[in-house]
């Protein structure tokens, strides 16, 4: 059973010394969550399932949330949602190591909060955009253009290229 202060920490202990094929799922769902300073998650939920193989314990991870994130175009804050799996082997020993490098401790607690974190941060978009038609801020009054048209329009440029633009 997860711990309020670390809710991602599970002991398998129990799951190591059981026969090779057997698993347990555990659920977790909460309204919020913080994962790092930069990272709060919203209408998290997930399964995690834990399995015992010859070489340690396979955990598969399956986690769905919202976060809050500002467009890149308009900055205006939007949720938006993540659907993130992952599948990691905490190994008994050295021999079967893999190259996440995960061992399992000798006390059988393991700690989820640093891969769920890892795993989340690779689905959130390096550009977010609100929705695929936003228009931005205009660039010289920084109107939202979402919300009105300020009648601003772009400079026609005295590149010698400028012609080209009509061709697309």
């Amino acid at each position: 059973m997860p711990t309020p202060r670390k809710p991602f920490r599970i002991n398998v202990g129990f799951i190591a010394h059981e026969e090779i094929g057997r698993s347990h799922d555990f659920p977790f769902e909460f309204d919020t969550i913080t994962l790092s300073d930069e990272l709060e998650l919203h209408k998290f939920d997930g399964i995690v399932n834990i399995g015992r193989t010859p070489q340690g314990l396979v955990v598969q991870a399956d986690f769905s949330a919202e976060t809050t994130l500002g467009c890149v175009r308009c900055l205006n804050e939007f949720d938006h949602e993540l659907d993130w799996e992952f599948t990691e082997l905490f190994a008994f020993d050295k021999r079967s190591e893999t190259d996440s490098g995960l061992i399992l401790p000798e006390d059988g607690q393991i700690d989820l909060a640093t891969l769920l974190y890892e795993y989340a941060l690779l689905e959130v978009p390096i550009s977010p955009i609100c929705k695929l038609d936003c228009q931005g801020l205009c660039a010289e009054c920084g109107q939202n253009l979402n919300e009105k048209d300020c009648g601003h329009r772009p400079e026609q440029s005295d590149s010698p290229f400028a012609k080209l633009k009509d061709l697309l």
